[in-house]
């Protein structure tokens, strides 16, 4: 079944996110009928940190991560009535944004990348690419809501564009948002980094990227996803990296200074990490005690963080975060090896004992939030060293067919797939 179409690709359709219906059961994210084709004048906006790798063996990814999810929060704070997908990469992030908003987005990215800079030491890359410019490539920008809980959707992509478009923005300084002088800091309220690392609780945290070579990759994807599912006795789920048993808050957190240089504005530093080193005593006491302070329930807290937490994810490529045995982790690395060997997909793997989050908090009253997870130790950024050399190692040719059908397969430009020119 192909992705459906859209009534029409014009600039005056913001909702068109919102109005998506969401999926409840993550089988269903590989399913192509979930995928509706964005509006033609919408803009891809990415963000990576260069060097991301080397700072994740010099002990920083925490840093890393949550100058990614920093990206995500900005975003959404200067565009607080609309609802816009967007996707954590571990050391970056993907928004798909209305050209209405792309001069908001731009000036909170560009604080967003002083802050980086200024006060973590990370470069940050932004970029903006029209969808329209990636239809004319021939990749397409394909969206589905997968509702993690009520009120707390992740947008899933396909099509290949956000591969292509985070090659441009790498490639081609015609993509890159210009720097200019802008003295305001971002608004990173609702980021925040408190929790301890989420150690395994049955062997070792796997990372996985998996990027379908094959024309009709969200096909592949069921098949990978089916054989994941065997493979871990259920369903991938079962696997999940956050539960209610490895689930630990300190007092004081770790990520108290990362994150007051992070959210604290024009407010003084000291003054600010005092606020939240307050804060962060009521919350430890409403854990200890399981608690309801003010608008923090501590055991309702914990029981939707597991729940929100954005362990699985497709954004062209397949992304897991898993709680594996030994066992689980050497069937898996056999199967995608297998796969890669018969030119079908390149794939890159991390393992470390422990996870890490960083949580994006919209409204404790309303219970929205959401936890971007990713495998300690540089998760995602060190496997993506592995996939990279798989695709280089492909050649030339292979890595262009790669790029072009690395979404769902089904991209605009090609006759029979499904998603039509509005």
């Amino acid at each position: 079944m192909a992705p459906r179409e859209r009534a029409s690709n014009r600039s005056d359709e913001p909702t068109f996110y919102a109005g998506l219906e969401p999926f409840t059961e993550f089988a269903e994210v590989a399913d192509p009928a979930r995928y509706v084709a964005a509006p033609d004048d919408w803009i891809v906006v990415l963000a990576d940190i260069k060097g991301s790798t080397r700072a994740a063996r010099a002990g920083r990814y925490k840093d890393v991560n949550l100058v990614g999810a920093a990206c995500i929060t900005a975003t959404l704070n200067v565009t607080r009535d609309l609802d816009l997908p967007y996707a954590f990469g571990g050391d970056g992030a993907t928004v798909l944004i209305p050209p209405g908003a792309s001069n908001v987005v731009a000036d909170a990215l560009r604080r967003t990348r002083r802050l980086a800079r200024n006060g973590f030491g990370l470069e940050l890359r932004v970029g903006r690419v029209p969808v329209q410019e990636l239809r004319r490539l021939g990749r397409a920008v394909l969206v589905a809501k997968y509702q993690l809980s009520p009120g707390n959707n992740l947008a899933m992509f396909a099509g290949g564009g956000l591969e292509l478009a985070d090659r441009l923005i790498k490639t081609d300084p015609d993509f890159a948002l210009e720097e200019q002088d802008d003295p305001e800091p971002p608004d990173l309220h609702g980021l925040s980094c408190r929790w301890e690392p989420y150690r395994s609780l049955r062997g070792h945290m796997l990372t996985l990227l998996v990027r379908p070579l094959e024309p009709d990759s969200l096909a592949l994807q069921r098949e990978i996803l089916r054989e994941l599912a065997a493979i871990l006795g259920e369903t991938p789920g079962s696997a999940r990296p956050i539960r209610a048993e490895n689930m630990r808050f300190v007092w004081p957190p770790r990520g108290l200074r990362a994150e007051a240089v992070a959210v604290r504005g024009r407010v003084p530093y000291p003054l600010y990490w005092l606020g939240i080193w307050a804060q962060s005593w009521l919350q430890a006491l409403a854990e200890r005690f399981d608690l309801k302070i003010g608008a923090y329930d501590a055991p309702t807290y914990r029981e939707e963080l597991q729940r929100n937490s954005d362990h699985r994810k497709i954004a062209d490529t397949l992304h897991m975060v898993l709680d594996c045995t030994d066992a689980e982790s050497v069937a898996i690395e056999a199967y995608l090896a297998d796969l890669h060997a018969h030119g079908r997909i390149g794939y890159g793997m991390h393992r470390a004992d422990r996870a890490m989050m960083t949580c994006l908090v919209f409204s404790l009253e309303q219970s929205r939030h959401v936890h971007f997870i990713d495998g300690a130790d540089g998760g995602y950024a060190l496997a993506a060293l592995q996939l990279k050399a798989q695709l280089q190692a492909c050649g030339s040719a292979q890595s262009q067919r790669a790029g072009s059908h690395s979404g769902s397969g089904m991209n605009s430009a090609s006759p029979g797939t499904g998603v039509k020119r509005p």
